[in-house]
């Protein structure tokens, strides 16, 4: 998960799952932020839950293009922000691709869902694949020391 300091705890930005080892995916975002293709965030507002956007990613036309390059250094100089202010959590907890999934988009789900500020943080519009309903739920337990906000300890998958 990313998230960002909010109040006594974490507020979340995004969850995800790989298969791949975490620091290469570490790097493939990182990647990302620093290319424009990822939405940057003003972490300032976000400490506060406020979704504040400095450059929306996602998706390209010439006339973005021309943008980015035009802001280059303040987007460069915001995305390395984000990053650093970035705080990851990391859980290992199946192997199974569906599994992995299952958590993924109930997480996703649980903070679309939740309240303001929330649902505010997270990107829309990921590729989740929640549980089917032909699937029986699983209960998943989270163990944390800290506060996560906007997720239960208790969450069915």
């Amino acid at each position: 998960m990313q998230t960002s300091t909010y109040e006594n705890g974490y507020i979340i930005y995004a969850a995800g799952i790989t298969r791949r080892p975490i620091p290469q995916r570490l790097r493939e975002h990182t990647r990302k932020y620093l290319s424009g293709d990822y939405t940057i965030l003003d972490m300032d507002a976000m400490k506060h839950g406020v979704r504040k956007e400095i450059w929306h990613g996602w998706g390209w036309t010439p006339e973005k293009r021309r943008e980015y390059e035009r802001r280059k250094s303040e987007l460069l100089e915001a995305a390395k922000k984000q990053l650093s202010k970035f705080c990851i959590f990391v859980a290992d907890v199946s192997t199974e691709p569906r599994i992995l999934e299952r958590i993924e988009g109930a997480i996703m789900y649980t903070l679309y869902e939740n309240t303001h500020p929330f649902c505010d943080i997270p990107d829309r519009g990921m590729q989740l694949s929640p549980r089917w309903k032909r699937e029986s739920p699983i209960t998943a337990f989270m163990h944390c020391h800290v506060e996560l906000y906007g997720i239960p300890k208790q969450l069915e998958i």
